[in-house]
């Protein structure tokens, strides 16, 4: 079940979220961390996400709304945020008490970074031997690059998804339109540590899980085995794209089995002869093709066609339309949530659907150090003067341009 489009949908009983006790600290940035930590809070988790003073880079990425941003607000909507300056004395005391009552820590720094600052596994381990701590990382913990810079692009390269896409399409070499190598990551990051807590049933103990995002995306990738064992000749012909009356659309077939089932289903006429050489048979088959694809010149001519030869195809679909697909639109795939401003947003629900238990996305994004008494309070049991004494150090932030409670 999810929550209803409600923009109060944390209204929702939380005994009734499969994650619901779960603490989950995220002190990741982008895009890899924080969609795992975003999955989690949908989950039923209680996700605080740590975020420096400076903020998240995400803050700057598209369109805002009572100064919140949409992919920040995408990533990262259900969270609270709290505000730590880890430069400052004292904070990484502070991040050890919340650590001490955390269930699940998440970081996607490089792999040298949270052990210089005092809170690497290894330290933390010693303060809650029950927390699972998931860092992801571009190259992983321990090899040869394992410090080399790393964004979704560099892992696309360097996994080859660039070079099949050229090659397949024989377009100029461009980067994928979207950020596949993070959310790999991420979903399978999800797994491990979901994996780990119920692990830690059985043993009492958590762990650490290294990602690297490489592995991840060569993992994930169900045409590897074509490129190890130099076998692309045997998979099937790539799908097409034809135009139509109302657009152009996917065809799922081979071309070859397509041709066929248009001649024996739906009355084609082989325009071929014996005469013709192979790709003149070629030529005028296609052409034959697109001349009968012309004549089903609505929507419906053509999914009925479609059907009669059990041929799989989907329109070639601009995503600002995205809500008008029959089945994102039954399944309220895009939700709405609190926009800060009096309205509403939209955004990308989470995918579980459960029988017997909610699910969904369950409040807005928050600005910058909105819950730090609020987490402090429950997680610590932090008083009022405790907390002024950290915004007096400069170890918690807010936000200046947000009304601080």
């Amino acid at each position: 079940h999810h929550p209803s489009e409600d923009k109060n949908a944390m209204a929702y009983p939380s005994e009734s979220y499969p994650l619901e006790g779960i603490k989950v600290l995220d002190v990741a940035r982008v895009l890899a961390g924080p969609l795992a930590g975003r999955m989690l809070s949908d989950l039923g988790a209680d996700v605080v996400k740590v975020e420096p003073p400076d903020g998240d880079v995400t803050r700057f990425w598209g369109k805002e709304i009572s100064n919140i941003p949409g992919y920040f607000s995408q990533q990262n909507a259900g969270k609270r945020n709290i505000c730590i300056d880890l430069r400052a004395d004292g904070s990484v005391d502070l991040v050890n008490q919340l650590v001490a009552k955390a269930d699940i820590l998440i970081e996607n720094f490089r792999p040298d970074v949270m052990p210089r600052l005092g809170i690497g596994y290894e330290d933390l381990k010693k303060i809650n031997p029950r927390l699972v701590m998931l860092s992801i990382s571009g190259f992983g913990s321990n090899g040869p690059e394992s410090r080399r810079a790393t964004y979704a692009a560099v892992v696309h390269a360097e996994s080859g998804l660039i070079f099949r896409n050229w090659q397949r399409s024989k377009t100029p070499y461009q980067d994928l339109p979207l950020s596949v190598a993070d959310t790999n990551a991420s979903l399978h990051g999800l797994v491990g540590v979901l994996s780990a807590i119920h692990m830690r049933e059985r043993t009492g103990l958590g762990q650490h899980i290294d990602i690297a995002m490489i592995d991840a995306t060569v993992a994930t990738d169900d045409q590897m085995h074509y490129d190890l064992e130099e076998s692309h000749d045997t998979g099937p012909l790539g799908n097409e794209i034809w135009e139509t009356a109302f657009g152009p659309v996917l065809l799922s077939t081979d071309f070859r089995l397509f041709f066929r089932l248009l001649t024996k289903e739906l009355g084609l006429k082989d325009p071929s002869t014996p005469e013709m050489d192979l790709q003149e048979k070629i030529d005028a088959r296609r052409k034959a093709t697109a001349d009968f694809i012309a004549t089903l010149d609505t929507y419906e001519k053509f999914d009925e066609a479609m059907k009669t030869i059990n041929v799989a195809w989907g329109e070639v679909r601009n995503p600002a339309t995205i809500q008008d697909q029959k089945t994102i639109r039954a399944r309220n795939t895009i939700t709405q949530i609190d926009d800060r401003n009096g309205g509403t947003r939209p955004i990308t629900q989470s995918p579980y659907h459960f029988s017997d238990a909610q699910s969904g996305v369950r409040g807005p994004a928050s600005h910058r150090g909105e819950h730090n008494s609020e987490v402090l309070s429950e997680w610590l049991g932090a008083v009022d003067s405790q907390i002024n004494t950290f915004l007096e150090k400069g170890i918690l932030i807010f936000d200046p341009e947000w009304k601080h409670p």
